[in-house]
């Protein structure tokens, strides 16, 4: 199964760091989130990946470019040049990279690479986030349901306490950072390949607005709802997170 990683938002929320680079470039413990994401995905034994690039995209063709080299040892041959790398340090990983257009939403991005998508059913995430989800589970949960698409949801705890009062101002209850009860789309997608049927390359074709409305309307979107832990990567502040989470050897999607 293909797996899609969007990667063409501008990131604007982290413009300490995107003002450079792509925000699934942006590293946690000194690689790209997106290559945590990837390695989510590979280790269920998915390695076949689409990105669909845009803003900044050139900065993640030359990453894989010159993974190789980045990544193991290897041994030149001064006179001509040639490399011969040790690629056992490598992982065996296929990515296909396609720019898409610096403003297209989503899920034009997805239409427009989908002259690679060959298989019966793919996979979408977002590339800014994390989490310790079993694939093999969302995967079985979606043939389950027999929907066209299936997202996965989890419940956020609140940044702020909540205080609960009567007519009178009196304090019933007070919680700090409770979980909320309702359930976020996290990303971490599986959709039959007939889902491309609802997608336009035109470039404000939203994934999340018409596309998933539609399905949604016609009992075709079912939600997978993960019990475990996700985080993005919107803000510096949840980039400090991730890395202080790595760090300290806590890093629960590893």
């Amino acid at each position: 199964m293909k797996v899609l990683i969007m990667c063409g938002g501008k990131g604007t929320r982290l413009r300490e760091e995107t003002a450079i680079k792509p925000k699934p470039m942006v590293e946690i413990g000194g690689r790209p989130i997106l290559w945590h994401i990837m390695s989510i995905y590979a280790r269920f034994g998915f390695k076949d990946f689409i990105l669909p690039l845009g803003y900044k995209g050139e900065v993640i063709k030359q990453y894989f470019h010159d993974y190789t080299i980045r990544n193991t040892d290897f041994s030149v041959d001064l006179k001509t040049g040639q490399l011969t790398p040790y690629p056992n340090q490598v992982e065996d990983w296929r990515v296909t990279l396609c720019d898409t257009g610096q403003d297209t939403l989503k899920g034009a991005r997805i239409k427009r690479v989908a002259r690679h998508i060959d298989t019966d059913r793919f996979m979408v995430t977002y590339g800014d986030g994390v989490a310790d989800i079993d694939l093999n589970k969302l995967i079985d949960f979606h043939k389950a349901s027999r929907t066209i698409g299936t997202f996965t949801g989890v419940r956020m705890p609140s940044r702020f306490g909540t205080v609960r009062t009567d007519a009178e101002g009196n304090i019933l209850s007070w919680e700090e950072k409770p979980v909320l009860h309702e359930y976020i789309n996290c990303g971490f997608f599986v959709f039959k390949r007939e889902f491309l049927d609802y997608l336009s390359e035109d470039e404000d074709c939203d994934l999340e607005k018409e596309p998933l409305q539609r399905l949604a309307a016609e009992g075709q979107l079912s939600m997978y709802p993960h019990p475990g832990q996700w985080q993005c990567m919107d803000t510096l502040r949840d980039s400090l997170l991730l890395n202080e989470l790595w760090n300290s050897g806590q890093a629960f999607w590893a």
